[in-house]
């Protein structure tokens, strides 16, 4: 069912380190818009400057998804999705612009498109509880055989060490679903929350230097007395889940695993494999428009993405 808005979301979407937030928050300043933040790690409390969030003081506009939940408590993107639409009808309802900002292709799509998430996708659920203990126990590779054993053709299209995913996949089968069959069928879900796709391209090795130069930024802001902070409050599970890009490794340093050094080299290493996760991703998305950010002219993306909107 479609969801009916005075105007269109404006989505600005693209790899991390691309300048979305700042063109986000430039865009709404212009049209009186709030943003709605897309981003799977923006969600919890305390992951701040790992996770890239815009610092309290630099928000210039309302920002929604910020500090959701705890490090580690459970979240999906069926939930962000009833978050999302909600935000939606609420800026609209203020008269202002809703500015979808993130680089999460799923959470973007489950807020915009009419996906109708199967139930055990919200939180609480046996199943989950049933085989994270066991990757847990045995660990990733184990669990992925035997999905590979249970289900071939999903495992086939889930990474070895995305725990996540391989657990979601036994979920799906636990109701009757493929885990693979529902991935295909992602590309012909219709869109039911109007909207304009913006998003940002830069050039591999523009992005590369981009997110080596954010990564020592990052330990310049205070990221590894971050995460010794969250370590003394008691979220190091969270902080160690394999999607915690940035804070993992700095755990591994800190209990002596592998040099200060070692560790900001993997957080390059895994940062810029995600971003060409991310580019991946949104370059399938044919109702993306393009703007060139190879150059952080702020001026001349605000105005191109101005003329998109209309």
């Amino acid at each position: 069912m479609g969801i009916s808005l005075a105007h269109p979301v404006i989505c600005i979407v693209g790899p991390t380190a691309s300048g979305k937030s700042a063109l986000a928050i430039r865009i709404a300043m212009k049209l009186g818009g709030e943003i709605v933040s897309a981003d799977s790690m923006q969600v919890y409390r305390g992951m701040d400057i790992g996770t890239g969030k815009v610092p309290v003081n630099e928000r210039c506009v309302p920002h929604h998804g910020l500090d959701l939940v705890d490090p580690g408590e459970p979240f999906s993107a069926a939930l962000f999705q009833e978050y999302a639409r909600s935000c939606f009808k609420d800026i609209d309802a203020r008269g202002n612009r809703a500015v979808l900002c993130g680089g999460t292709g799923f959470y973007v799509r489950a807020a915009i498109d009419d996906y109708d998430f199967a139930e055990g996708e919200q939180i609480g659920n046996e199943v989950r509880d049933r085989y994270l203990a066991i990757a847990e126990e045995r660990g990733p590779h184990e669990l992925w055989l035997m999905l590979k054993e249970a289900d071939p053709q999903s495992a086939d299209v889930i990474p070895e060490n995305d725990v996540k995913r391989v657990v979601r996949a036994f979920e799906m089968l636990a109701a009757g679903e493929s885990y693979a069959a529902r991935k295909e069928g992602l590309a012909n879900i219709p869109q039911c929350v109007p909207a304009v796709m913006i998003g940002l391209q830069v050039d591999s090795d523009v992005l590369r230097a981009r997110i080596s130069q954010r990564v020592d930024k990052m330990v310049d802001d205070g990221l590894v007395e971050e995460v010794q902070r969250l370590l003394d409050e008691g979220f190091r599970e969270g902080v160690t889940s394999p999607q915690a890009i940035g804070y993992k490794e700095i755990v591994e340093a800190l209990d002596g695993r592998m040099t200060m050094e070692e560790a900001l080299d993997q957080i390059r290493t895994a940062t810029c494999r995600y971003a060409k996760r991310q580019r991946t991703w949104f370059r399938k998305d044919k109702r993306i428009q393009w703007i060139e950010a190879d150059d952080v002219d702020l001026d001349r993306m605000t105005k191109c993405a101005l003329d998109l909107i209309g």
